[in-house]
């Protein structure tokens, strides 16, 4: 049970993930800084309000005869606090990814170019190979016979010593003679 949770712990997409939170809770303070201290006070100034939280008030009747102050002030700063995060991490994660990826991808694509791949040896080539590995085979000494087949198989005539005997064909007349 323990070794099963050591191999899911060190897995890499479990450490990955781990950094990925880390630098996004990071990312997110320093986001909630610049949201809070720069761009609330600026967008609360053009409204006439002291920050984004109180920033375009609504009020709204309740049925128990009072009123509801919506701020829609406040959704302008998680709107804007969303689109920094995704333009931080776009910038600071993708970007330099993606274009590790394209290096990687040129470098790998410009390895295959400088070195292509041997053609595949002809049939000739293939057939001339295969000669010179059975004449080796072949070449134990003068007289040597190539090993007979069993009985199941074909037989194969044997070479002489100087060589494979050639026979003429042979034909018959409708007389007898040749």
């Amino acid at each position: 049970m323990i070794k099963g949770f050591k191999e899911f712990i060190l897995r890499g997409n479990v450490i990955d993930l781990a950094v990925a939170v880390v630098i996004g809770v990071a990312f997110t303070a320093i986001v909630n800084a610049i949201v809070g201290s720069v761009f609330n006070p600026a967008i609360g100034a053009l409204f006439n309000a002291e920050s984004l939280s109180t920033a375009l008030p609504v009020s709204i009747p309740t049925t128990s005869g009072g009123t509801a102050t919506m701020y829609f002030g406040a959704v302008i700063g998680a709107v804007i606090q969303f689109l920094l995060v995704a333009l931080v991490v776009y910038f600071a994660f993708i970007v330099p990814i993606n274009y590790l990826k394209r290096a990687s991808f040129r470098d790998k694509t410009s390895q295959a170019d400088a070195t292509p791949d041997p053609a595949p040896p002809t049939e000739l080539q293939l057939l001339v190979e295969i000669r010179d590995l059975l004449a080796k085979q072949n070449v134990s000494g003068p007289g040597a016979t190539i090993p007979q087949p069993t009985a199941t198989g074909p037989t194969i005539p044997q070479p002489t010593a100087t060589g494979p005997t050639i026979t003429e064909p042979t034909t018959t007349e409708p007389n007898g003679s040749r």
